[in-house]
């Protein structure tokens, strides 16, 4: 844990997002790694709270894309009340004119050692900010599961399977989010066993592999359990992006 004057030192911080949920886990996760963090759910409240003198930060980390005023005009909004550096948070690459406009990058969910390697001026690869859990070699779906769905119906029932699969997972990830803002461990590990037998009967090996990861995951301090579910939570995320971009290749509706 982070000593009194270690946590002096942290630059203070203006978080803008509009999701609930990202937003109180990543302030937690901030907050319990020393950053005095104040939040805002939007662009205009952001606006007010600097033109108010209610905070005065040093880095102002804002959502990509949000309801209202957001992108560059927030952007250009920001700059015109404070010198703090902007960097654009976002699930997915933002657009090239926002990335342009801002002062860095980080893919959420991000954990607290990333965004002090982006303040030293480390480069942060765009695609991901740590190692992922999931494993290169594995297909998104088994092949000999696919086969043997291929081999007892119809193509368009094929998809229809994958197609649910993919739908529940969105709404899982959701669920998770939820659990784990609340530091619901019982709730994750729950989550966490039904993707991963959900997720296995169908073959979905990658969404299956991270679905036991969180049901085994079992909390040390309490700042590095966040980081290791938020980490997690960016695999399996990214673990669904790729079922659905199968989806369209190989089982095109």
């Amino acid at each position: 844990m982070l000593n009194f004057e270690s946590r002096r030192k942290r630059p203070t911080l203006l978080l803008i997002d509009d999701d609930m949920v990202s937003r109180e886990v990543t302030a937690t996760v901030l907050t319990m790694n020393g950053y005095p963090v104040h939040t805002a759910g939007e662009g205009v409240r952001a606006l007010e709270m600097l033109t108010g003198e209610v905070c005065v930060p040093d880095v102002i980390l804002m959502d990509a894309q949000m309801p209202g005023l957001s992108g560059i005009d927030l952007i250009a909004a920001l700059r015109s009340r404070t010198k703090a550096k902007i960097f654009t948070i976002s699930g997915s690459n933002p657009p090239v004119a926002i990335a342009a406009a801002a002062d860095g990058f980080l893919l959420k969910p991000f954990d607290a050692e990333t965004l002090e390697k982006l303040l030293e001026g480390h480069p942060i690869p765009d695609s991901a900010t740590r190692p992922s859990r999931l494993q290169p070699k594995d297909p998104v779906i088994s092949p000999q599961t696919l086969a043997q769905f291929r081999g007892m119906m119809p193509e368009i029932a094929v998809r229809e399977i994958y197609a649910t699969v993919a739908s529940d997972l969105k709404r899982r990830i959701h669920t998770l989010e939820a659990a784990i803002a609340k530091g619901d461990d019982a709730e994750v590990r729950r989550i966490g066993h039904a993707i991963k037998g959900g997720c296995g009967m169908a073959g979905a090996i990658q969404a299956a592999r991270i679905g036991s990861l969180f049901e085994e995951l079992s909390p040390d301090t309490e700042s590095n359990h966040l980081d290791n579910s938020m980490a997690l939570l960016s695999d399996l995320r990214a673990a669904a992006r790729n079922l659905e971009r199968m989806l369209e290749a190989d089982l095109p509706a």
